[in-house]
């Protein structure tokens, strides 16, 4: 949803492989049918990953490096607020490990 959404939609529109990186199975299957639709780029995937867990953003970026023969363009735009005080099942504050820690990991694990 939102800004993550529309840079989805403007470099699918571009007729660039887009992949969608979602918590949701659910949400994120009805976005990449929203952008298929209205872009008719049939290459928009969905790929799950939740970065608040530093076990997801491993195996998510084992995935595009196995699966990809180039990225290209990385997007950052997982991000929470607000939330009331938890920890991962990592033992890491819940919205550090989501806006900071796992982006920053995903970001490393994915440089050539």
């Amino acid at each position: 949803t939102g800004i993550g959404k529309c840079v989805a939609m403007d470099l699918a529109r571009r007729n660039a492989r887009t992949i969608l990186a979602c918590r949701s199975r659910e949400r994120g299957q009805a976005a990449v049918d929203e952008i298929r639709a209205a872009t008719g780029n049939p290459a928009v995937v969905l790929r799950l990953l939740d970065t608040a867990s530093l076990a997801s953003v491993r195996a998510f970026a084992s995935a595009v490096l196995r699966e990809e023969s180039r990225l290209d363009v990385l997007v950052n735009n997982a991000g929470v607020t607000g939330l009331p005080f938890a920890m991962t099942s990592e033992g890491l504050e819940q919205t550090f490990a989501t806006n900071y820690l796992g982006p920053f990991l995903l970001t490393n694990l994915l440089l050539g």
